[in-house]
């Protein structure tokens, strides 16, 4: 997979571990969602070297009422037609104030690219396919929007009013 992140591909600094895997002392480093809630007491780790993969099975309360432990958390997209991601990540940015990376993993399609980025998510996993094909365009192919969104693009009320996001 590639890590597409500000506009550029980039290397992925995190390493996923594996449930058996040990926890290394250093570097930035993420764990599943169930190890996560098995380890928690034990795990200490400044939050910037500390990453969640979250099924979207999970609520964005449960991840949010621990969203300031993590400097990632990656949100799984199964397929096209399950958006419950699209919820979590909106919810932890706008309730939860989660200010860290969300990565969008998975099932992450062209179309879809820029609702991901509106409702938060900064960071997306892709193919090498989505780099060759250019699919980042889609980021940019709209630039007027009628909802605030957790991107704070202009949206056109307030546009209209002369008003900023």
């Amino acid at each position: 997979m590639v890590l597409y992140k500000n506009g550029a591909v980039v290397t992925d600094p995190w390493r996923h571990l594996e449930d058996d895997e040990d926890l290394p002392q250093v570097g930035p480093v993420t764990i599943s969602w169930k190890r996560w809630l098995s380890e928690r007491g034990s795990i200490a780790r400044d939050p910037a070297e500390l990453g969640v993969r979250a099924p979207n099975t999970v609520t964005a309360a449960e991840i949010g009422a621990d969203a300031h432990r993590f400097g990632l958390i990656a949100l799984f997209f199964p397929n096209f037609g399950d958006g419950r991601a699209f919820s979590q990540a909106r919810v932890l940015r706008s309730r939860f104030g989660f200010t860290g990376e969300l990565r969008a993993t998975g099932s992450v399609l062209r179309d879809l690219l820029q609702f991901m980025q509106r409702c938060g998510i900064d960071a997306f996993e892709v193919s090498p396919r989505a780099i060759e094909e250019n699919w980042f365009a889609a980021l940019s192919e709209f630039d007027l929007f009628y909802q605030p969104a957790a991107d704070n693009r202009p949206w056109i009320a307030r546009q209209r009013l002369g008003a900023t996001p």
